[in-house]
This record gives C-alpha cells, structure tokens and sequence, in this order.
C-alpha cells in the first residue's frame, strides 16, 4: 500500500458533507497507525476556486490529470441527479477504470459511475431517494436500493451520506485489515464495521388524513404490536371484510397487512433495542415475534443485521433501560 494515491473529485456545487468524510478517512496524518498511509489529493474539471454547500469556497490545484496516477478515486456525491456528467470527466473515469484503478462513490456519486458506462452489468446503490431515478435512466444497472454500500471489486458505490463512511471504512479493511479499519472508526467516533448488505431503511408508513378506520387500526396496532393478530381480527377493529381490508392496505402502504404488521414490529423492536437493556426474549415477546429465533429471521430477511449486532451498532440505552414496558 506504500504510495497508494487516493484522489477525490471535486466540483462546483460541492457536496460538503460527502467530500468531509473522505478527507476526514483518507487526508489526515495517522502516524499511530504505523503503517504506510495513503496519499491523498483533489482535482477537479476546472481548478481553482468553486462554491460547496453551506456557502463555502474551496480552492483546487489540480485538474483530471490527477487521475491518471490515481489508484483509488473517490465521487463525493455530484451536482445533482439530472445534471449530466462532461464528457472530459467520462473519459477520465475509463481511461482511469481501463487501467484498473479503483473507483468509488458516495451517494449521487453513482450517476457519475453510470454515466461513464461504469456500472453496465453491475449491481449498485445510492440513496434510497433516488434508487428509482438510476434504474430508470440505467437499466443495464442492478439497483440495489436496500443495502449501505455495493463492492463489485474494482467499482463500489454507497448509499446517502453516512453511508459513506462505512464504504470508506471497508476500503481500509480490504487495504489494511480489520485492525487499522477499527482503529480509524475508533478515532472517528462511528461504528467499526455495518455490513454492507445492512438495510438504509426500513419504512413505516404514515396515511394522510382522512384515512379513516385504517389509520385508527395502524395507531392500535403500533400501541401493542405483541397481540396475535390475524388477518380476521385486524379486519374486525378496523369494521371491514377481510377482502376491503387487503385492498385498502395495498392502495395506501404498497403492502399487505400481514408483511405490514411484520414490519411494525421490526421497527418497534428496534426502538426497544436502541432504547432500552430489555433482554433479547422479552423484546421478542413485547413486539409479537414470540421466540428470539423468529425476531432473528425477520431482522436478516428485513434490514439483513441481527438484533444483537443492531443493538451494538445503535443502542443508546437511557436511564429508564431495563424497565418493565408499560
């Protein structure tokens, strides 16, 4: 790894947040390590100064010709998902990828990545705002909208933002290894390592008012997910046949009530993680998995992250933790 150039792009309209984090993982001095750091520069389309986000001015020095020697290269985000992409910076990016450098991107990053042709035949990620607007404009590209971050070997993308970081923190894995990875999260304050095939999100859906008798049964359900419910017995609180009820799911979540029902007592159960010691069994009980084993199959198949890992990773149990649930 002795000399290994990392090169991040910037541009006008600078993501600060994205290009923050790769200057915080990959620019600074990190002499405790005690081994060969990377090099780090930025070059951009038209050096000199540009606007970032939050009324900033960054000064660049150098221009795409910095890629040429770039072993890994880094898109901080882009000016925005329907700009298009130069065709100066597209040559750079495969001229770069033929000769094998690493290429990676954080964010709207990946429609820079698609628009070189990068990603044709690949599977890859963005936020999840915008995973839909990729596949529309990039058939040829595998969309994967419910991970943090995409490694097909020489092309990676990330989701939004934060998941960023845990992509960057990967490349020092594979670079370094786990104990210079863990080393540099530790400094940053961020977990040590979230699976990429960790889920972004995991959505609850909330009905626009005027939705009746089924809102007033999502609020009953959300207040005692651990009841047995069934198709039958959420009909009946919410006064309609089972056949009006699977309708009105479908129309108003996308879902129907029972894969909704299971999703609510995710999310429930990761509230009592976060929030709470609660053994794994009782959070079980509480959200109506019944068994720990079950609440386990349903966390991988959801947001592909057992519960311990999600308690390690978000628990921040407050000075009611461990009490009897009310």
């Amino acid at each position: 790894m002795k000399n290994h150039l990392v090169a991040a792009l910037a541009y006008e309209g600078l993501c600060t947040f994205e290009f923050g984090c790769v200057t915080e993982v990959f620019a600074l001095h990190r002499p405790e390590l005690q081994t060969d750091w990377y090099q780090f520069a930025v070059c951009s389309m038209t050096p000199g100064n540009m606007r970032a986000a939050g009324c900033l001015q960054i000064q660049c020095e150098h221009d795409l010709r910095l890629l040429e020697k770039a072993d890994t290269i880094l898109i901080p985000g882009w000016q925005g998902v329907q700009v298009p992409v130069p065709q100066q910076l597209i040559a750079a990016l495969q001229a770069a990828a033929a000769r094998g450098a690493r290429i990676a991107s954080i964010c709207s990053g990946v429609f820079v990545l698609a628009a070189a042709g990068l990603l044709d035949g690949k599977t890859a990620t963005t936020h999840w705002r915008y995973t839909g607007i990729l596949q529309q404009r990039f058939p040829e590209i595998r969309v994967n909208e419910n991970v943090l971050y995409v490694d097909e070997g020489q092309i990676i993308s990330s989701a939004g933002s934060a998941a960023g970081i845990d992509m960057l923190l990967h490349l020092i894995r594979k670079d370094h290894g786990d104990r210079i990875a863990n080393l540099v999260a530790r400094r940053m304050v961020v977990s040590g390592h979230r699976d990429g095939g960790q889920a972004q999100y995991l959505p609850r859906p909330v009905l626009p008012d005027g939705a009746g008798a089924l809102q007033t049964l999502m609020r009953t359900i959300r207040a005692a997910p651990g009841k047995p419910y069934t198709l039958r017995s959420m009909a009946d609180l919410a006064a309609v046949s089972v056949r009006t009820l699977q309708r009105q799911f479908t129309d108003s979540t996308g879902m129907s009530p029972m894969v909704w029902l299971t999703r609510e007592r995710i999310a429930s159960a990761c509230e009592l993680l976060e929030e709470t010691t609660l053994p794994l069994a009782r959070i079980a009980e509480h959200c109506g998995f019944g068994s720990e084993e079950t609440m386990r199959h349903h966390f991988r198949q959801s947001i592909h992250c057992s519960p311990s890992r999600y308690r390690r990773q978000f628990g921040q149990a407050n000075e009611n933790a461990g009490q009897p649930i009310v």
